[in-house]
């Protein structure tokens, strides 16, 4: 009976062992999952109703962001580092007028462009960000500039500028940021100041570009850049050149970049908290972003949304507004879209 019982036993741990998958297996799983690369852009989140534009303005933003895109997917299926391809996915919508952003930036309260933007490696946490900055043409490079050429992270207003013109970062004439359309939208703003607040206006408040990629080498990168608010004072300064609220990047994790009211991406240090939930909580992607933007932003009364793609090459795009300009690929499947449906 004895020798039975032993006998029974030890064939429930064998069957056990054989039917249980190891950890070397489970690691094998994920690993067997990885996309070669991954990439996911943003124009900006706000009130974006299709109803609210014509075909001719969707064509373009459509156009853009396809070009965007396409820059990125075209950098990494040649192998290119995920840094190059943020840099220049955000510097090709800095340089269109259609995104708050570059060329396309709007008006503080004097009538003036004040430009940040900031950039982070993952493979090191490596970081550079510029704020407050009037006169370098793609912000991105000052604050890429910043994180190479510099033992610092954040630089500001005239010092980001002379720091700039030391390591030949592109300059133009402030008057190079000037166009019709955001100009009438300082106008529209201080209008409605009279009257009341300019953050009531979600028009106000949104507005930003961003990249964040996974490269073939398995790095991670992000980036943001913006403009700003429209009709902002005394030298505000939102989340985009914030790291750990704007952007945040960790090869361990993910990369993130957001848009939306910087006050509250800053506050509760969205972009790392992305992060943190992925590290410590064991969460999906999915699980944390729909629990950041879905959740807690809008129970603390926060309108944006983000993009962020993990070290499996997974992307998520989540945003609690009307809409958010957008796009993705993961191994060429790719994505373009505007609007909440």
């Amino acid at each position: 009976m004895k020798e039975l019982t032993l006998f029974i036993l030890a064939t429930i741990c064998l069957l056990a062992c054989e039917s249980a998958p190891s950890d070397k297996a489970s690691e094998q799983t994920e690993e067997s999952t990885v996309a070669n690369y991954s990439i996911a852009i943003h124009g900006g989140a706000g009130t974006i109703l299709k109803a609210n534009m014509t075909d001719e303005q969707e064509s373009a933003y459509r156009s853009a962001l396809d070009n965007a895109l396409t820059i990125g997917e075209n950098i990494l299926k040649e192998n290119g580092a995920a840094t190059k391809a943020v840099i220049e996915v955000i510097k090709s919508l800095e340089d269109s007028p259609l995104f708050n952003a570059g060329k396309g930036a709007v008006f503080n309260t004097n009538g003036e462009n004040e430009l940040d933007a900031s950039i982070m490696r993952g493979e090191d946490q490596q970081a550079g960000a510029i704020g407050g900055v009037q006169n370098i043409r793609n912000p991105i490079e000052g604050a890429y500039a910043v994180m190479t050429q510099s033992e610092h992270v954040l630089l500001t207003g005239k010092g980001a500028e002379d720091f700039a013109i030391s390591v030949g970062v592109d300059t133009v004439s402030p008057s190079y940021f000037y166009t019709e359309r955001r100009y009438k939208s300082l106008q529209s703003a201080k209008e409605q100041e009279a009257s009341t607040s300019m953050l009531s206006n979600p028009d106000y408040k949104f507005g930003t570009v961003g990249c964040v990629v996974l490269d073939q080498s398995g790095n991670l990168a992000a980036g943001t850049s913006t403009g700003g608010m429209t009709n902002k004072k005394y030298n505000r300064i939102g989340d985009s050149p914030i790291i750990g609220a704007g952007t945040y990047a960790d090869n361990n994790t993910v990369a993130v970049s957001c848009t939306g009211h910087g006050e509250f991406f800053i506050r509760y240090a969205v972009a790392y908290d992305i992060a943190a939930r992925i590290e410590y909580g064991k969460a999906s992607l999915k699980e944390a972003c729909d629990a950041i933007v879905n959740e807690k932003l809008v129970e603390k009364g926060g309108s944006g949304g983000l993009i962020a793609v993990d070290k499996y090459g997974n992307i998520e795009m989540p945003f609690n507004t009307e809409g958010m300009y957008r796009a993705s690929s993961k191994d060429g499947e790719r994505y373009i879209g505007i609007y909440k449906n």
